[in-house]
């Protein structure tokens, strides 16, 4: 899309918001993962090996949620204004034409 549009329709943030989202998502089936993982492993190390990227994982869930948090994307706490931000971005979503 032309990003004059983009900002006139608040696609723009929105695509920040989606972007962001999919990737807390997908850190966190990762994290998941990595756990059981390291709960199925064969030998000591391939076990040291899935927990130390279980904790650099963790790590980057930190990174995105604080980044998502300080955009105003993902309220955790606050979860009146959470809902108030996902009916923004689903009424966005419906807003866009086809």
């Amino acid at each position: 899309m032309i990003p004059l549009i983009e900002r006139l329709m608040g696609v723009d943030t929105l695509t920040d918001q989606v972007i962001a989202m999919d990737l807390l998502v997908s850190v966190k089936a990762g994290i998941q993962l990595y756990a059981v993982a390291a709960t199925e492993a064969a030998t000591s190390e391939l076990k040291a090996t899935f927990i130390k990227h279980l904790h650099e994982t963790i790590d980057t869930h930190a990174r995105v949620t604080d980044y998502m948090m300080e955009r105003g994307f993902y309220r955790a706490y606050q979860i009146g204004e959470q809902l108030a931000v996902d009916r923004k971005t689903v009424q966005t979503a419906l807003n866009i034409p086809s």
